[in-house]
């Protein structure tokens, strides 16, 4: 990361820089978790450092009305769909409303955890340190979905990670992760991508390739 700047070169650089943040602890049978698609490459580099498997978990942002890109909820593969309870009440919002948005992300959500798994057995959670990665944190509505989905499986410690995080946005985690590790946490934030040179669009098929180079031959 750059000091002038301010930026990571791109994902695997800052998964790399947050790695050094993670090394060195006393992990019990560590697992690290990519939040797919932008997590994964980011948790490469720390699965790699820390000698541990690299697997992926799955979370989807629902999108306000006619505003997609603004997140108010999220949703995994499996399990109830989770809310910014106060962008939903600004938006007067109601959850059939969101109804169509939600079973769309949930539907996308199969879909890549049925191509990301395909002729793999997922890593297990019960008794062992869950590392979950993702590029960046905003609002946390996808990493709250994610964990809750985690939790569920008996972790024994369940650790959210990312490179950057928004003010508040730790605090809102906290509640979930048995602990948050922030890289960095600039007060001036505005979007994710602005603290990377290049945050192209990571896809299915570097996600597929990031997993199987992680996998026993």
């Amino acid at each position: 990361m750059t000091s002038t700047e301010e930026q990571f070169s791109d994902r695997r650089d800052a998964g790399r820089g947050l790695a050094a943040l993670l090394r060195g602890r006393d992990w019990v049978e560590p697992v690290v978790l990519g939040l797919a698609r932008g997590g994964v490459p980011v948790a490469a580099e720390v699965a790699a450092e820390l000698g541990a498997p690299l697997d992926v978990t799955v979370a989807r942002k629902v999108g306000a009305p006619g505003h997609p890109e603004f997140g108010i909820g999220a949703v995994t593969a499996y399990g109830p769909a989770i809310y910014d309870v106060h962008s939903v009440r600004a938006l007067d919002l109601t959850e059939d409303q969101l109804r169509e948005a939600i079973d769309r992300e949930r539907a996308e959500a199969v879909r890549r955890v049925g191509r990301y798994q395909r002729g793999w057995e997922p890593e297990r959670i019960a008794g062992r340190d869950v590392l979950v990665v993702d590029d960046g944190l905003a609002t946390g509505v996808t990493a709250t979905a994610a964990l809750r989905s985690l939790r569920a499986d008996g972790p024994r410690r369940l650790v959210l990670a990312a490179p950057v995080c928004a003010p508040g946005a730790r605090a809102v985690l906290e509640a979930e992760a048995d602990e948050v590790v922030c890289a960095s946490e600039p007060a001036e934030f505005q979007a994710v991508g602005q603290f990377y040179a290049d945050f192209a669009q990571t896809t299915d098929d570097e996600v597929l390739g990031l997993l199987a180079g992680s996998r026993p031959a």
